[in-house]
């Protein structure tokens, strides 16, 4: 089953998402946070992706915010676009947003979150300040170097690439000298840029993508079910 959704956060701000049920018993729950694309074309892939791994899984419209239904590509002026949506909105609505996402996907079992870029920082800061979480995994996500005052409640795993100009390796250091490493998994991978885990898209790196996308899957097993 795949469907559009309605999910109503605490504030009463009703937010579209996408919905992918698993063929058999679901392990748990799964929340994939969107890029600054929304709920795109790649999004619903990685999506479909962990529902066939066995999750009952729903990617937020984090965005409807700003716009209802925000679906992008990756053109110079809609990767502009979506840096001025991102960094206009406030964090704790699309935190509250996710909130409600991890409520709705409670009835499944144990939930956690896997978010890329701006999804990859708000799976940080949702381990440390959202409850109902089994565990996050956040992929290239550039605002946890600036927010390591916020501590994870449950275990992490973070991806990064060694040739991503937004990330720079020192960025990375820090965070791997700030946290708990036996609560925080921070895996950097050579020869990858930003968004590697991008499939059809120049910025994907095939050898990279696979490795942490294995590990992804060995920590929700681990975590989840």
């Amino acid at each position: 089953m795949k469907r559009m959704i309605e999910v109503k956060a605490a504030d009463g701000h009703v937010l579209s998402a996408y919905e992918v049920a698993p063929s058999g018993k679901p392990r748990g729950g799964i929340a994939i946070v969107q890029e600054i694309f929304g709920v795109n074309a790649h999004i619903r892939s990685v999506a479909d992706g962990y529902a066939a791994d066995g999750y009952h899984v729903i990617a937020p419209g984090l965005f409807d915010r700003h716009e209802r239904g925000y679906e992008r590509g990756y053109t110079a002026e809609e990767v502009d676009a979506g840096i001025k949506i991102a960094r206009s909105m406030n964090p704790m609505h699309m935190l509250h947003d996710l909130e409600a996402t991890i409520g709705k996907l409670s009835a499944y079992g144990k939930v956690g979150i896997v978010g890329f870029c701006l999804g990859g920082s708000l799976a940080f800061l949702a381990a440390a300040q959202l409850g109902g979480l089994a565990c996050t995994v956040g992929y290239y996500g550039g605002m946890i170097a600036g927010n390591l005052d916020k501590k994870p409640k449950v275990p992490v795993m973070l991806h990064f690439g060694d040739r991503d100009p937004s990330i720079p390796m020192d960025a990375v250091e820090k965070i791997k000298a700030a946290v708990d490493p036996k609560l925080v998994q921070v895996f950097v991978y050579p020869g990858a840029g930003h968004a590697f885990n991008r499939f059809g898209n120049e910025a994907y790196h095939e050898p990279s993508a696979r490795l942490a996308r294995q590990r992804t899957l060995e920590f929700l097993r681990q975590h989840i079910g």
